[in-house]
């Protein structure tokens, strides 16, 4: 009974072989299968080749053989390419390319939470904040100064100047022009405390410090220019900040001390009164008072500072 059960594969098996001869004896099928008698020739030239070998072929396996290889039974043809296959092959591999597909879609998850944290929201919360800025925080500010300009001084100048700050600061804030009413905003805010500072220009006469200084200007090597040396304190003594523009370069800066331009008469003036004890006796060169623009000057001065000597 296993013989019986065996032999259907051995057939199989047989035939396959007789159908590979066929394939490797190219010669063979070409010559043979152009004549009518063809499988019976073919046959019979199996059976000198298995023969030849000393193995005992059946005919009706060497007929299979012959049969199957003119059906193409034994021959393996790859399926034609299309969306089965490539579904097909995409199954058989996806345990390899999962791995990487979930590796991309968790680093493309990170990239657009990081792009949202790091740059969307906080973008976002910017825009928020300038729109408050630009609607809430600058208008309100500059209706503040307004009114504390207007309570520390009367001077029609000074009120007009107030008056065309904060106009322009309102203007550029509602056109969402931050940068311009920030600078109003800043001028405004310069305005009030230069109406608020109360300070004498004193003066300076102290040890490694000039009390007047000569300077040639460039331009006409043929004059020469007159600073006395001052400062501005205020009435509890301390000494009061100025921003002060250097003839000289141009630049704005925010001294303590600084080079005022006078007349020659107001400079030998202050030379001799310190020549006689080593102290300026009279020191003030001039008053700021609470609700002024400018300076009172005591004594003759002219346009011009420097803030390095």
């Amino acid at each position: 009974m296993a013989e019986k059960a065996d032999a259907p594969l051995d057939d199989l098996m047989m035939a396959m072989d007789v159908v590979d001869t066929l394939r490797h004896d190219e010669a063979l099928v070409e010559k043979e299968l152009g004549v009518e008698d063809r499988d019976a020739r073919m046959i019979e030239r199996l059976r000198q080749v298995y023969a030849a070998q000393g193995i005992d072929v059946p005919d009706h396996i060497l007929k299979q053989g012959v049969e199957g290889l003119k059906e193409d039974r034994f021959t393996y043809t790859p399926p034609k390419k299309g969306i089965s296959i490539l579904l097909a092959k995409a199954y058989v591999t996806r345990m390899a390319w999962s791995k990487w597909l979930g590796a991309a879609l968790v680093a493309v998850i990170v990239a657009v939470g990081a792009w949202e944290f790091l740059v969307v929201q906080p973008r976002e919360r910017a825009a928020i904040a300038l729109q408050q800025e630009l609607q809430e925080t600058i208008p309100a500010e500059i209706s503040a100064l307004k009114t504390r300009i207007a309570d520390l001084t009367a001077l029609p100048e000074a009120l007009s100047q107030a008056d065309r700050l904060a106009d322009n600061g309102l203007t550029f804030a509602s056109a969402g022009n931050a940068e311009s009413a920030r600078k109003a905003l800043s001028d405004l805010r310069a305005l009030a405390a230069n109406l608020a500072a109360v300070f004498e220009v004193r003066i300076v006469s102290r040890p490694g410090t000039p009390t007047g200084v000569t300077r040639i200007p460039e331009v006409n090597p043929n004059a020469q220019n007159y600073y006395i040396v001052v400062e501005a304190v205020a009435p509890d003594g301390s000494v009061v900040p100025r921003k002060i523009v250097s003839e000289e370069n141009a630049e704005a800066r925010e001294v303590t001390i600084w080079g005022q331009r006078v007349p020659q008469g107001t400079f030998e003036s202050v030379r001799r009164d310190k020549e006689e004890d080593g102290i300026v006796q009279d020191a003030v060169l001039g008053e700021k008072a609470r609700g002024d623009l400018e300076i009172d000057w005591s004594m003759p001065v002219e346009e011009g500072a420097i803030t390095q000597w």
